[in-house]
């Protein structure tokens, strides 16, 4: 039995009938959606909708449908159903919109330039998606649903911020006032499966020769400095790089967002952290880099450098601290 039971409001109950006619014209499916939503929220337990697996929540949802169709005098085809169904549990335990696009093994970044201009990139090529937000609040609210859990904030007072996804992904948010159009979210994907050294020469990024040399330089415990253009591979680099750390070594990562995929067994992880409300709590990067060298690390591995960490990180290779 699910959440709902009433069988007037079921599929096939008597308050639903699939082939009545409902008179002519397709309705504002946007906002027979927002209501189809609204009174699920209204009907059942929003904590025991987000336990149940994606089928169970469909039925639920289904449920609800079918009774606000009857009520409104509504007949969509079937496929019609079955988006907004998707596009509900979306809503619920996904962000909306760009859920699907999240869930693109192909798809290696996700911008939200305005609530009708969604971009996507696949293959390094970028693309406008049919993707569409309802509205600017739309947005902001799979932002709020993204940032909150992190800890992290986003208002006129703080319009920028930095953020991931359970999943690492990378998060950078920017509103109005200083986002003229409008809310604009960009997701960095990152593969669950780490790329390896020899996707990199499989895709031409690096040659063997080049691969063994930049090995022997790691395991030489040479520092090695990765920089280049937005997109370019950086981190990817990065993490190809750290792949070559003995598995007996203790690694420190620092990062603004954790983003990082290393695999051996001794890592400590460090992230930074934004001030909060009053203005306190901040722990920048050049903090961290700092308290690592407190640490015992053989390995310090700093994800970006864009302030006066450098400073610190060059400060700390000129002192021993080699690798």
């Amino acid at each position: 039995m699910g959440v709902l039971s009433d069988n007037k409001t079921q599929p096939g109950g008597e308050g639903f009938n699939q082939n009545q006619n409902y008179g002519s014209g397709m309705p504002d499916l946007a906002a027979l959606e927002r209501k189809i939503h609204q009174k699920l929220m209204e009907e059942v337990d929003p904590e025991q909708l987000s336990k149940l697996d994606r089928a169970s929540m469909a039925n639920e949802i289904q449920i609800v449908m079918y009774a606000v169709l009857a009520q409104e005098g509504i007949a969509l085809p079937a496929r019609a159903r079955e988006r907004m169904v998707a596009n509900i549990i979306d809503e619920i335990i996904g962000y909306g919109p760009i859920q699907p696009l999240l869930e693109d093994q192909n798809i290696s970044e996700v911008m939200v330039n305005s609530a009708k201009k969604v971009y996507a990139e696949r293959s390094g090529k970028i693309f406008l998606t049919d993707k569409v937000f309802r509205d600017d609040a739309h947005i902001l609210r799979i932002i709020e649903k993204i940032v909150s859990p992190l800890g992290r904030r986003i208002d006129e007072a703080s319009p920028m911020v930095d953020a991931r996804l359970p999943d690492g992904s990378r998060v950078n948010a920017i509103i109005p006032p200083i986002a003229i159009s409008g809310p604009t979210l960009t997701i960095r994907k990152f593969s669950k499966d780490p790329y390896t050294v020899n996707d990199l020469i499989e895709f031409g990024s690096l040659t063997k020769e080049m691969a063994d040399f930049l090995k022997a330089c790691v395991l030489a415990r040479l520092n090695i400095i990765v920089s280049g253009g937005t997109g370019s591979g950086k981190t990817t680099t990065l993490n190809v790089l750290s792949s070559f750390i003995p598995n007996d070594e203790r690694i420190v990562t620092i990062e603004d967002a954790a983003e990082l995929q290393l695999q051996q067994d001794h890592i400590v992880t460090l992230e930074a952290r934004p001030s909060n409300l009053e203005g306190r709590g901040e722990i920048s990067i050049r903090m961290l880099v700092k308290n690592s060298l407190r640490m015992r690390p053989d390995r310090i591995v700093i994800g970006e450098c864009r302030g006066g960490e450098a400073l610190d990180m060059l400060q700390a290779m000129n002192t021993g601290h080699d690798g």
